[in-house]
């Protein structure tokens, strides 16, 4: 099943997308019916046709949990900064601010010389998780959805922690909707930078895998309905520019797109 957050008469609701191109509308809360034990939602009468309405991001997370260095390749890249493979998830937070959704617009900040993109298997919480352990996660995840944890990565090498240069507005692409019928165990993850392919893995070659992240960061933090776990990036990352279309796919989920755009100062109002 794939669950849709749009815009709908200036007012943000949830559907479900039924044969690729049409949304049932859900009638209350999705994390309510998910709560309950229900593997169904509640459908109103509202139907709309996809391209008539505008996705969102498919969530409204508090938070953004991400995991870096969960690929062997991924840390191979950075091998004169990195020594060896971490014992346990490394973990960073992004802020709910920097989340967009399909086809809205990065912004690339002006004090950046470098953004970069990196696609990742993104897991959507759809109950409040505290201390599950690996063999109870899986019923505390809603779906996954797709992901581009975008970076700034001279300001992320210049500060030597990341926040700055991961936390960015428009920083946090998610979409286009939430897959509920995948195990996350195994999809091919790859991005592409106008068309040309740059990233091309699958999630089982993650160190960490769903299950022990999510019971790692539950054991640290509240996990709550709609918050988002970043799995992390495979090996291939690399530099956008201002123009520049990126796309992350994620097999048996979906497509990604969003547009890079540069930072423009706002006018100054008189007053």
């Amino acid at each position: 099943m794939k669950l849709v957050r749009f815009l709908c008469n200036g007012e943000a609701r949830y559907g479900v997308l039924e044969n690729d191109n049409m949304i049932r509308e859900i009638s209350g809360s999705i994390y309510d019916d998910f709560t309950s034990g229900s593997k169904t939602f509640k459908l109103g009468a509202g139907t709309y046709a996809l391209e008539e309405v505008m996705l969102l991001a498919p969530c409204e997370p508090s938070k953004v949990v991400c995991v870096g260095l969960n690929y062997r390749a991924h840390i191979d890249e950075f091998t004169r900064d990195i020594d060896g493979v971490p014992e346990e998830p490394v973990l960073f937070i992004k802020p709910s601010t920097a989340v967009i959704g399909p086809g809205e617009t990065i912004i690339y900040p002006g004090v950046s010389s470098q953004v970069d993109y990196e696609a990742e298997l993104a897991v959507v919480i759809g109950k409040k998780c505290r201390h599950a352990e690996p063999e109870e996660v899986r019923n505390f995840i809603l779906g996954y959805t797709c992901g581009n944890d975008v970076t700034a990565r001279d300001l992320q090498r210049k500060d030597g922690q990341w926040t700055r240069g991961k936390g960015f507005d428009t920083f946090m692409p998610l979409g286009p909707w939430i897959e509920t019928d995948h195990s996350g165990d195994s999809n091919r993850v790859r991005s592409y930078v106008n068309g040309e392919l740059k990233q091309d893995s699958d999630t089982s070659k993650m160190i960490f895998p769903v299950p022990a992240l999510v019971s790692f960061i539950s054991h640290i933090m509240t996990l709550l309905p709609g918050d988002v776990v970043m799995t992390g990036t495979p090996e291939g990352v690399g530099p956008m520019k201002p123009g520049d279309i990126v796309e992350v796919v994620l097999e048996g989920i979906g497509c990604l797109q969003n547009r890079v755009e540069k930072y423009r100062e706002p006018l100054a109002t008189k007053g």
